[in-house]
């Protein structure tokens, strides 16, 4: 079986690349069993969205005016 260590590494490239089928199925069963794995993943999930809607938020959030002179 997977180890930790083995499994965080490859949901840290899995937010940045699709895993090939093996790595994926080995990631999926090891999360399945490992319950520190499996909240891992979902906070790293939560986190990057979060993310992704704060970034969302500040592009769509016009620029402040300058103050009157």
């Amino acid at each position: 079986m997977m180890s930790c260590k083995e499994a965080v590494r490859l949901m840290s490239e899995g937010m940045d690349r699709d895993l090939a089928g093996g790595e994926r199925f080995a990631l999926r069963l090891h999360t399945l069993l490992c319950v520190g794995c499996h909240n891992y993943r979902q906070q790293l999930t939560f986190l990057r969205q979060a993310c992704q809607q704060q970034v969302a938020a500040d592009d769509a959030t016009p620029p402040l005016a300058p103050p009157p002179a």
